[in-house]
């Protein structure tokens, strides 16, 4: 069984002419072809968008303000995003210990008697001017 090695090897204009089949070259270049052209119309609609987006800018008065909802379909180049979904549960306040790990002890939420008495403000203020 032959191996497919992961970058096709670029062949010459003499092993294309000389190695192929005419029906198969005549094909490759018609595709080819079709495909320059689809190209080219790619380009024209992405020009078009920019277009349609600057007139956008234009009403707003300020670039960068409007928020551009995702392209309705896939392009390519562009991941799709995913629309977030809601959890059912809320995370953990913790992540969970590993094996052979002791769990961390959970957080003790303060409380008024955890606080320390406020000290009476009976002595006056020290005035730190004079003593310079």
């Amino acid at each position: 069984m032959a191996i497919k090695s992961p970058h096709p090897r670029k062949l010459s204009f003499t092993e294309i002419v000389m190695g192929a089949d005419a029906e198969v070259i005549r094909t490759a270049y018609e595709a080819r072809v079709k495909i320059d052209g689809l190209l080219a119309e790619r380009e024209a609609a992405y020009r078009q968008i920019l277009e349609l987006e600057n007139q956008i800018e234009g009403v707003i008065g300020e670039d960068g303000v409007f928020v551009y909802p995702p392209p309705p379909a896939p392009v390519a180049g562009i991941p799709k995003l995913e629309p977030a979904s809601r959890r059912t549960e809320p995370p953990p306040m913790h992540p969970a210990p590993a094996a052979g790990e002791k769990a961390a002890p959970a957080a003790k939420r303060a409380t008024a008697a955890d606080k320390p008495a406020a000290e009476p403000a009976t002595a006056a203020p020290e005035d730190t001017a004079d003593k310079a």
